[in-house]
């Protein structure tokens, strides 16, 4: 069996870790600072319930506060969102130390200030700490409203998901798929013969 078959198993050098912990928290960092500027500038900018055309019948800037989560789904239960919002960002925050992998860093990174941006929100939005609606403005018509946190979000959970589906761990190893495993351990047997 050669050795390129077999998965990494190396640990990345601890100045290479250093560098995805920072790469990490800058894209955390950028993903939470434009969350929170834009809905600063639409906040500033638009009165409540105000629509802007940006590219007229496909997308417009349209200002609202969900209590909810997407589709403003569970407008009764904002504190439930809140909760979750901070065991996600807890949870992220724990997988960071296993960090080994750049891709791993950036959908980590966009997951976190996502959250945070909009736990930012729940926390000190009105009505209430803990129970504050999100801005949303982003609005394609007969689809959805959303934010620069919720596209950091989905950004991040969808290369999260690719790099599942390559097998590719937080650590930056690479993990063979079922097949590829029976495969090699069919070779190792075979050579042992």
């Amino acid at each position: 069996m050669s050795e390129n078959s077999l998965p990494s198993t190396r640990t990345p050098a601890p100045a290479t870790r250093r560098k995805l912990l920072w790469f990490w928290l800058a894209v955390a960092a950028f993903a939470y600072l434009c969350d929170q500027l834009s809905k600063w500038w639409v906040s500033s900018s638009l009165e409540l319930g105000e629509r802007v055309p940006v590219i007229p019948g496909l997308l417009q800037w349209y200002h609202i506060l969900n209590p909810g989560a997407a589709f403003s789904i569970g407008e009764d239960f904002t504190w439930v969102f809140t909760i979750v919002m901070v065991v996600v960002s807890g949870l992220i925050v724990f997988m960071g130390r296993k960090l080994g992998s750049a891709w791993w860093a950036l959908g980590l990174g966009l997951v976190l200030g996502g959250a945070l941006g909009n736990l930012t929100d729940r926390l000190l939005r009105p009505p209430s700490f803990g129970m504050g609606h999100v801005v949303d403005f982003i609005s394609f018509p007969n689809f959805a409203i959303f934010n620069v946190a919720d596209m950091a979000v989905v950004g991040g959970v969808a290369t999260i998901c690719l790099l599942t589906l390559l097998g590719i761990s937080v650590d930056g190893r690479k993990t063979p798929s079922a097949p590829t495993a029976a495969a090699s351990a069919a070779a190792q047997e075979a050579s042992n013969d």
